[in-house]
């Protein structure tokens, strides 16, 4: 199966569709607070969550965003915006499905992309519109390189790579 890098070293275009499915564990959501600094107590205390009408503490809304950013850099795609509309919460272990496509792709390579994150049952708990700028030719050759030398900064797992679950 085509990498996403792959598929960005042979130049994007407006209706490319990209998906990835993962969870998050209760570690990842302890290590994102670390490295947020967020540590909002809807993310960690039981009592506080069922104050709030949830069944448990949920994962960081930029946490979830994530699934977001790491088909970005799969691809190259340089940020410009991103906004994000969450819908439910995100609890630890939840399938997620990210589902990415390109919407247009201007002749100074801006492009604009809408992103949904669907859980396993079927809800969507996060929307969310990106703007950025994909690769442009030298960048795809050298992709392109990177992917023959074997891609070594790519710390993802070949299935990772691929949009499928690790």
């Amino acid at each position: 199966m085509e990498s996403m890098r792959q598929r960005a070293a042979q130049g994007l275009k407006a209706g490319d569709r990209f998906t990835i499915v993962r969870s998050f564990t209760p570690d990842e959501i302890t290590a994102f607070a670390a490295l947020s600094k967020d540590y909002n107590p809807v993310h960690f205390d039981k009592g506080y969550t069922d104050l709030k009408g949830m069944r448990a503490p949920i994962a960081h809304g930029l946490l979830t965003a994530s699934l977001i950013t790491q088909i970005g850099g799969q691809i190259g795609w340089l940020a410009a915006t991103m906004t994000f509309r969450f819908r439910r919460p995100v609890y630890a272990s939840d399938v997620l499905t990210c589902n990415w496509v390109i919407l247009d792709i201007d002749d100074k390579l801006r492009a604009r992309a809408d992103v949904q994150v669907v859980n396993g049952d079927g809800h969507v708990v996060l929307e969310a519109e990106t703007t950025g700028i994909v690769p442009g030719a030298p960048e795809r050759q050298r992709l392109a390189e990177m992917l023959a030398e074997g891609d070594p900064s790519n710390a993802l797992s070949e299935a990772e790579k691929s949009g499928q679950p690790a």
